[in-house]
C-alpha cells in the first residue's frame, strides 16, 4: 500500500520489519523501489531473494527499461533464460522497449543479435547481423557466443576464425565458449585423446559444464582412464556438483563394476552432494506442463504414453537399439530399458506431438543437462512429424527432421 501511494521510505520500513517475507512481497517492494529510481536497492534486494519468480524477473527488467539502463535490462534477459523460466507478452515487450531504447543504430542490431541468441534462435542473428553495414567487436561477440550457447561447434568455430581474420580481438568470455567448444566437438565425434590434448592446451580452464560434456562422452564411447580425469577435475572445480559422482558412476555400472558405483554413491553422501530431480516442461495455450520420470500425474496421462509407446515400436521397426549403460541400477536388462522409456523429456515430447499443430516447434526445456538424451533422442528425429527443439537452462539441443 506505501509502495503504491509513493511513500517508498515508510513502505521500506514495514517491509524490513515484516518476519515473513514471500515471493510476492519481495516483488512488490522491487516494484515500489524500481518506480522510485532506487534501482541498486532493488537489485540488492533481487539479488537477495531465497525464491524467485517469472514475475519477480520481469519486474526487474521492465523497471530497468524504465530507468534508462537498456542494457542491462537485456542481460538479465539473458540470465533469465538460463533459468529456465516461462516468459509472456510483458517480458519479451520490455525487452524489445530495450532494444529501442538504444540510441546508436548498431546498439540496437547488437541488443537484437543477443536477444535471438538467447531466445534459441541463432539463424535470426546471422541474418541480422549479416544484414549490418558495420559490426565492431561487440556484434562479432554477440552472434559467436549465440551459435556456443546453441552448442553449434562447426559454427561456433568458423565464426570465431572469421572474427580473427578480421583483425578482432575476442574476449575472455568468446575465448573460453571457443575453446570449450572445439573440445565438445571432438568428444561428440568420439576423438576423446584428441579433446583431452586440446583442453591441456586451453589458454583457459574449462568450466564445469565444458568438464561434464567430456565426462558424458566418456560415458557414451566408455572410456574410463579419460573419465576418471575429467570428473577429477569437474569436483576439484564445483566438489558438491553430483554431475561428476553421476556419470562416473554410469562408465562404472556399464562395465559392471557395481563396488565402484556403490563407493561413488557413499562419497555423495559424505560430500553432501544431492542430485536434483530431473524434470522436462513444455508449454501449451500458455500453460506450463511438467513431466518427471514414469509420471502418471497428467490428465492426459494415457494418450502420452501410448503416443511414447507407439513412437518406441516405430524406433525399434527402423533399428533403433536403446542404450541402457547409463541405467545405475543392478537389474535385468529389460528392466534398464523399461527405465529409459519413460524419461520427462520423452514424455514432454509425446505431449508436444499429441497436442502441437503438426509443423510447429516443439520447444522442451530441461533442468539439467541433457547431453545422454540428445544422443538417445536424435537417432528418433526422421520418425516425428514436426520439428522439435529441446532446451536446457545449462546448454541448448536443436533437434528437428
Amino acid at each position: 500500500m506505501y509502495a503504491k501511494m509513493g511513500l517508498i521510505y515508510e513502505a521500506k520500513q514495514v517491509f524490513d520489519e515484516m518476519p515473513e517475507k514471500n515471493v510476492v512481497l519481495h516483488n512488490t517492494m522491487i516494484t515500489g523501489l524500481l518506480r522510485c529510481g532506487m534501482v541498486e536497492d532493488s537489485k540488492r534486494l533481487f539479488q537477495g531473494m531465497k525464491e524467485t519468480d517469472s514475475i519477480s524477473w520481469t519486474t526487474m527488467i521492465t523497471g530497468l527499461v524504465q530507468n534508462g539502463l537498456e542494457r542491462e535490462a537485456i542481460d538479465l534477459f539473458g540470465q533469465m533464460k538460463l533459468e529456465g523460466l516461462s516468459m509472456d507478452q510483458y517480458t519479451f515487450g520490455s525487452v524489445l522497449t530495450a532494444c529501442g531504447g538504444l540510441t546508436a543504430l548498431e546498439e540496437v542490431s547488437n541488443a537484437l543479435i543477443t536477444f535471438y541468441g538467447k531466445c534459441g534462435s541463432p539463424e535470426d542473428s546471422s541474418r541480422l547481423f549479416n544484414e549490418m553495414n558495420f559490426r565492431d567487436e561487440v556484434s562479432w561477440t554477440a552472434l559467436v557466443s549465440g551459435y556456443a550457447q546453441f552448442g553449434k561447434a562447426n559454427e561456433t568455430i568458423a565464426l570465431f576464425e572469421r572474427m580473427l581474420a578480421h583483425g578482432l580481438k575476442p574476449d575472455a568470455v568468446t575465448f573460453i565458449g571457443f575453446f570449450q567448444l572445439a573440445a565438445e566437438r571432438d568428444c561428440r565425434a568420439g576423438k576423446l585423446e584428441e579433446a583431452k590434448s586440446f583442453i591441456n592446451k586451453m589458454p583457459f580452464h574449462p568450466d564445469a559444464i565444458g568438464w561434464s560434456t567430456l565426462l558424458s562422452s566418456c560415458r557414451l564411447y566408455g572410456n574410463l582412464d579419460i573419465g576418471k580425469w575429467a570428473a577429477q577435475s569437474l569436483l576439484e572445480l564445483e566438489p558438491q556438483n553430483p554431475a561428476g559422482y553421476i556419470l562416473l558412476s554410469s562408465i562404472y555400472a556399464a562395465n559392471g563394476k557395481w563396488n565402484h558405483v556403490a563407493q561413488l554413491r557413499r562419497g555423495m553422501r559424505e560430500k553432501g552432494a544431492r542430485k536434483e530431480p530431473g524434470c522436462s516442461w513444455i508449454k501449451y495455450k500458455n500453460k506450463v506442463h511438467i513431466f518427471s520420470a514414469d509420471d502418471c500425474s497428467s490428465p492426459f496421462c494415457d494418450q502420452i504414453y501410448a503416443e511414447l509407446d507407439k513412437l518406441n515400436e516405430k524406433m525399434i521397426e527402423e533399428g533403433y537399439v536403446p542404450d541402457a549403460s547409463s541405467v545405475l541400477h543392478d537389474v535385468e536388462e529389460s528392466a534398464k530399458i523399461q527405465m529409459l522409456n519413460y524419461h520427462s523429456e520423452r514424455l514432454a515430447i509425446a505431449f508436444g506431438l499429441i497436442f502441437i499443430p503438426r509443423g510447429l516447434p516443439i520447444r522442451v526445456v530441461k533442468n539439467l543437462r541433457m547431453e545422454n538424451v540428445h544422443v538417445e533422442i536424435s537417432g528418433d528425429m526422421s520418425l516425428l512429424p514436426s520439428k522439435a527443439v529441446e532446451d536446457d537452462i545449462k546448454a541448448y539441443y536443436h533437434l528437428e527432421e
